[in-house]
């Protein structure tokens, strides 16, 4: 080997050297970052499968508490997924009110409801409920604010009831009404909603009315 090739090898070392000198530090920190990005990465999907299961848990044990009329037990669940901030919270929820209403509990069903953070797909059907709950109990003002942007029909339906009960008869024949456009012919509910409009005073619209 030549004493200039030698010369080239030695001179590109020490190169190497210097910049390792001068980067090394960096090039440790994003090796540190990186396995830190790795490692973070792993503990957050552990936490998530972890809560995701604790979740689960605590479903089985409202659903267990429900299906034995504990409702002591599913309302202890219920308030854990409800912290937990999971979706089970809302089918629990909605499961636990429907039982306490038919173990007579209203006042207890009304505050579970109204303590649900429901997914936007099923706070609708809690606003729904818990309007029915509070029309029963003589609530017809906060009813009525739940649904107040309400258009499908059931809570058309809930509305002109509300409305109704307050003596509200025109509104609650407009609210029947809207119902009724968007019902089927078929539809058994529609049915009803004829008879309410009706019993409000209202007349039946010409299409699809009662025989």
């Amino acid at each position: 080997m030549a004493i200039d090739d030698l010369l080239d090898e030695h001179e590109q070392s020490e190169r190497v050297r210097s910049w390792l000198r001068s980067n090394g530090v960096g090039l440790l920190g994003g090796v540190a970052l990186g396995l830190a990005v790795i490692f973070g990465w792993q503990w957050w999907k552990n936490g998530q499968q972890g809560k995701q299961e604790q979740a689960y848990q605590d479903y089985q044990a409202a659903v267990e508490g429900l299906a034995k009329d504990d409702l002591k037990q599913a309302k202890t669940a219920v308030d854990a997924l409800a912290k937990e901030d999971e979706v089970y919270a809302d089918v629990a929820g909605l499961q636990l009110a429907k039982a306490q209403v038919q173990a007579g509990e209203r006042d207890a069903a009304i505050a579970t409801l109204r303590g649900l953070t429901a997914d936007a797909s099923l706070q609708p059907l809690v606003n729904l409920r818990l309007a029915r709950l509070l029309i029963d109990s003589g609530k017809h003002d906060e009813a009525l604010k739940l649904l107040d942007k309400a258009s499908d029909a059931s809570s058309l339906e809930v509305r002109g009831d509300a409305l109704f009960a307050t003596g509200k008869t025109k509104e609650a024949q407009d609210a029947y009404s809207r119902a009724l456009t968007t019902l089927d012919v078929a539809s058994p509910q529609r049915r009803i909603v004829e008879l309410k409009l009706v019993h409000a005073g209202g007349t039946l619209p010409k299409t699809g009315g009662a025989a």
